[in-house]
């Protein structure tokens, strides 16, 4: 059974195809990002796949059922954008209602407002809520009935960093207990921090693509002697780059050693070091021409 089954779907908005006989397959559990620039349909393949709007033409299956069929949503969740939510209710009271249509135990309500760090404000009116509280809101709603598939819109917009870290390390924990994600995001730098597995969007096509083909990694270092270390760096081969604080070094495969060697020979001193992970970058230039 597939987890989600797109075979010749197209949507149409007046004379302009958003969605052009598109097919997508996904048999397995991992997490998929949707890229592509604003206005090219992330948000209307999203709204598709759950069926609050019809497709043209095609079908689609989740979890081995129509999206049209509605008791798919106990295992199916969609994280939207904010304007779903009402300001003059509680996100307790939102909680509540998933619970009562989908006949949960109201014992997850406490289970994932801890869990998603929102259990300090539930009781709190919506309307109270910045940007971050609403995202987490969100959040603890799509992921309550513990699905299998989830889709996220934008899921980390609006989050400080460490609201940020943590809703990754949600995603990823869903993950490694069998959820299925794909989500749609602006954010190219995060999308290579949980995931290799791209789908861009692309005048109505899906172009599907694993971008550990194009990753690169680099380390930032905060050094003692930023001149001393590129000089020496360079000598040994290394692409070096002076950034504001000190050096960025692309490295490769087991280089990071060798490196850190360098430095100990040379009585460098590292005072700070941070992994940089680039690939969808690079192949968005290439497909949309940046």
């Amino acid at each position: 059974m597939s987890i989600l089954s797109v075979k010749n779907l197209s949507k149409d908005y007046k004379d302009k195809k958003v969605l052009d006989d598109i097919n997508l397959s996904i048999d397995e559990p991992g997490i998929w990002a949707l890229v592509g620039p604003n206005g090219v349909g992330k948000t209307t393949f999203l709204n598709v796949m759950t069926n609050l709007l019809p497709a043209t033409s095609g079908s689609v299956e989740l979890v081995g059922k129509s999206n049209a069929d509605y008791t798919v949503f106990k295992e199916v969740a969609f994280l939207q954008d904010n304007t779903v939510l009402f300001d003059y209710l509680t996100g307790y009271d939102h909680l509540k209602y998933v619970c009562d249509v989908q006949q949960l135990d109201k014992k997850q309500i406490d289970e994932v407002t801890k869990y998603v760090g929102m259990d300090s404000y539930v009781k709190q009116q919506v309307g109270t809520y910045s940007l971050g509280m609403k995202q987490h809101l969100l959040l603890a709603i799509a992921i309550i009935n513990k699905p299998k598939l989830l889709f996220l819109d934008e899921p980390l917009n609006g989050l400080d960093p460490t609201s940020a870290i943590l809703t990754r390390k949600i995603l990823l924990e869903l993950v490694d207990k069998g959820t299925t994600i794909i989500l749609s995001s602006h954010n190219l730098a995060e999308i290579d921090r949980v995931t290799h597995r791209v789908i861009f969007l692309k005048d109505g096509k899906l172009i599907q693509e694993d971008m550990s083909t194009y990753e690169k990694v680099y380390y930032h270092f905060v050094v003692s002697d930023v001149e001393k270390t590129k000089e020496l760096l360079e000598k040994h081969g290394y692409n070096v780059e002076i950034s504001e604080k000190g050096i960025r070094v692309r490295v490769e495969n087991q280089q990071l050693q060798s490196i850190t060697d360098v430095f100990h020979t040379a009585n460098i001193t590292i005072l700070d070091m941070q992994k940089e992970v680039a690939g969808s970058e690079k192949r968005y230039e290439e497909i949309f021409g940046v």
